[in-house]
């Protein structure tokens, strides 16, 4: 059985202006991407030689942090990445990378030395120290499965030359938790699901994910809510299954996500739920235009009508690239930084309901 087989950087504005950059996620484009925001592809590896990190120390954690950043800076990798110390930039600019779903929050809020390498499109991250020593990440606009994991798998393969990588003949990569030993793959699909939320199938819909062994989780993974209408649907299985097998598994079952999503829909655009359907875009972008106030949770709700009624031809002269970039800067480490102050609870709501107004141009 082979080895492959077995299983800060600164944005400046509101976020309107042609100056903001954004990751794979935000762009609007790719297969499916009216319903299918973004493709993740995730490895987890270990580094032979050193504890796990549960098991980890502080100096044995620096040491290896050091080590892997060392080799990621010689020259031949297929990515050029910047690092990011963690452990030098302050709680804002981590939480800023967090909701760009760069690091997780685990990683964040780690205690251990640990650090981030990310490509300048944000294409491309590699989180140093999580729950394993390696965790990397590719991202891809829509249900863009295969082109995300031939990204991930030219960069693994260069790191497997360059890292002594813990592999068993038995068991494959070797992991911190054994749900992700094996081929140590989890494909994750970011999902805007407003006709199951609001027909009240989404539960059923759950159900079915999980009994072809996916996962559904929200926004921000494992632990999270599914704010805004938006869900995480991954493969549960990593051993026993080879890379093109899981591909197929989660695209098959997506796929049909993607088809059951879309048929909700047009019932809800049909007959006398029109015009239920109808008054909640229009409300949602009542709010938007008017609200002095919002929360997050609220301006999340009203993003996720004000998308549907751009991607069902309900809505014109808005576009989803920018209903997507509102949903990015609304979030509070995002408002924070873009007023360049910290803000209070009160303080956020008042801002995220003027900087909704500037991103979506409505004043």
């Amino acid at each position: 059985m082979s080895r492959r087989s077995t299983g800060g950087r600164q944005d400046g504005g509101s976020g309107s202006g042609p100056e903001f950059r954004g990751g794979a996620w935000l762009r609007g484009a790719g297969p499916d991407s009216d319903i299918a925001i973004c493709t993740r592809v995730r490895l987890a590896r270990n580094v032979q030689g050193y504890h796990f990190s549960p098991r980890l120390d502080a100096d044995e954690a620096r040491e290896l942090r050091d080590f892997v950043v060392d080799r990621l800076q010689k020259p031949g990798l297929p990515e050029k990445l910047s690092i990011i110390d963690l452990d030098t930039i302050d709680e804002l600019e981590r939480s800023v990378l967090v909701e760009r779903h760069l690091i997780s929050r685990e990683l964040a809020t780690a205690r251990r030395p640990r650090a981030a390498a990310i490509d300048a499109d944000e294409a491309v991250a590699i989180m140093i120290n999580e729950e394993d020593h390696l965790r990397m990440q590719v991202f891809a606009a829509g249900l863009e499965l295969t082109g995300a994991w031939q990204r991930a798998e030219r960069l693994d393969d260069a790191l497997i030359q360059r890292l002594p990588i813990a592999w068993s003949e038995e068991f494959g990569f070797q992991t911190s938790c054994p749900t992700n030993t094996g081929t140590g793959l989890r494909i994750s699909v970011m999902l805007h699901l407003p006709g199951l939320v609001w027909s009240e199938d989404i539960e059923r819909a759950t159900n079915a994910a999980q009994k072809v062994h996916l996962a559904v989780r929200g926004l921000y993974g494992e632990g999270s809510r599914a704010l805004g209408d938006f869900y995480q649907v991954s493969n549960q299985i990593t051993l026993g299954r080879d890379e093109p097998q899981i591909l197929a598994d989660v695209k098959l079952a997506v796929s049909r996500l993607v088809t059951w999503e879309r048929e909700v829909r047009e019932a809800l655009l049909r007959g006398s739920a029109r015009v239920r359907t109808l008054d909640r875009i229009h409300r949602a972008l009542g709010i938007i235009e008017r609200a002095q106030i919002l929360t997050s949770e609220e301006s999340l709700g009203c993003l996720s009508a004000l998308r549907f009624g751009i991607e069902e031809k309900v809505l014109t002269g808005f576009e989803a690239s920018a209903v997507n970039r509102a949903f990015l800067m609304s979030q509070p480490g995002h408002l924070q930084r873009d007023s360049k102050q910290r803000l209070d609870a009160e303080e956020r709501d008042e801002r995220r309901a003027k900087l909704l107004r500037e991103v979506l141009k409505l004043q």
